[in-house]
């Protein structure tokens, strides 16, 4: 029987194939090794591939499309509920194939290797920012021990520690050495992020894309390089509420019995991002008030809400924007009325 739909189990080494014809029986399961995958998929006829969206997904999607594959990428929890069972590499590659089938699922954008390259770069620059707070965390409860209190920021750390650990300080010289290492280390530490920005700013220059998102207020290189880099192809979404709600940005929803009851945002999906806009949205807060005509929107939605809450409303209308520039190829206009579509 012909092989059409393909389930793709992913792993480091022991790859599960579920192969399953047009009327959904199952003609192929099978194990291979990492090394006989390319040669089993240059062999099989063009038909459908699905796979979770997991380490190694993008690169494996890349590779399977040069054999003439239609390759799909399944978050992984629209997969779990069609495992049966147990969990098991058969079951998960059953489930996968089963799931890709279905006329209303979900996919993930196959990215790019420069799309990877750029997100690679903006995880790297995250752990090491991570890094960084953690080190100003932990010196400042070591001084805390001795009674030195020092407020909280990293710039704090930077401008009062060294006037505290000199030889004519309270600490003694074993805990003078000792503090004057973990500065070190998070001098390093910044340096290495500090090189890092400039690789993402350098990307940013060159991308027509990630230029584009930056005339948006509350959007600036980071942010804007990290969405081109995530969404990849913004016509995977049917519209900007879509990218909202897969950010987290929307109310999540408990309602039943034809009521419609609306709760605070999900946050769902990538921190990393969502973080990025609704810091980006403060910043563009702040700067309205202060500016002579602040934009009509903004100061009617300050005037009835929290700050807070008008950050999340500002960073969920940036990603719908986003949204509309990246699919239809516009350019972002600061007073854009929509009109109501006729017929």
């Amino acid at each position: 029987m012909k092989i059409t739909t393909v389930g793709l189990d992913l792993a480091k080494s022991v790859f599960q194939v579920h192969g399953a014809d047009a009327r959904g029986h199952a003609v192929v399961r099978k194990q291979l090794r990492r090394e006989q995958l390319i040669g089993y998929f240059a062999a099989l006829p063009p038909c459908l591939v699905g796979m979770e969206a997991c380490s190694g997904a993008h690169h494996w999607a890349r590779r399977l499309r040069e054999f003439g594959h239609t390759v799909r990428l399944i978050p992984p929890q629209f997969v779990k509920p069609y495992v049966k069972s147990n969990k098991n590499d058969a079951a998960d590659a059953e489930a996968i194939c089963e799931a890709v089938g279905r006329p209303n699922m979900r996919f993930v954008a196959i990215k790019t290797v420069e799309q990877q390259s750029v997100l690679s770069i903006h995880r790297v620059r995250q752990g090491f920012v991570k890094a960084r707070t953690a080190q100003a965390n932990q010196i400042r409860g070591l001084l805390a021990e001795f009674g030195l209190i020092v407020p909280q920021g990293i710039g704090n750390i930077a401008q009062r520690v060294p006037s505290l650990i000199d030889d004519s300080g309270p600490l003694p010289v074993p805990m003078q050495q000792l503090l004057n290492g973990l500065l070190e280390n998070m001098k390093a530490l910044s340096g290495k992020i500090k090189e890092l920005d400039v690789q993402i700013k350098s990307w940013h220059q060159s991308s027509d894309l990630s230029r584009k998102l930056e005339a948006i207020p509350g959007i600036g290189p980071l942010t804007a390089s990290a969405l081109v880099a995530s969404i990849a192809d913004a016509r995977s979404f049917k519209n900007g509420r879509q990218v909202a709600a897969w950010l987290g940005l929307v109310p999540r929803q408990d309602s039943s019995g034809g009521k419609t009851k609306l709760l605070g945002m999900s946050k769902r999906g990538d921190t990393y991002l969502r973080t990025l806009l609704i810091h980006g949205a403060r910043s563009a807060i702040t700067a309205a008030q202060r500016c002579n005509k602040p934009n009509a929107w903004l100061a009617g939605l300050l005037a009835r809400r929290n700050p807070n809450v008008a950050a999340v409303a500002l960073a969920n209308k940036n990603a719908r924007t986003v949204w509309a520039l990246l699919a239809h190829d516009r350019e972002f206009q600061l007073n854009y009325v929509s009109l109501p579509v006729i017929g």
